[in-house]
């Protein structure tokens, strides 16, 4: 999984590809809220619309 995070106030246009047909099997949990380095706290509750606390606590278990 990638991460992108368009600081701007201008509207963004992502394009991505995959190698193969097959792509294989991610948690995107583990993925996402356990990364390293991590993501902060305030881009997962803003793109989870989750509380921060929530986020940390999300992060701590992976």
């Amino acid at each position: 999984i990638h991460f992108q995070f368009n600081p701007g106030h201008t509207p963004a246009v992502a394009f991505s590809g995959l190698g193969s047909q097959n792509p294989g099997v991610i948690t995107i949990a583990n993925s996402v809220f356990g990364s390293n380095p991590s993501i902060k706290a305030d881009v997962l509750s803003r793109a989870f619309q989750l509380d921060k606390d929530v986020v940390k606590r999300l992060q701590k278990q992976f």
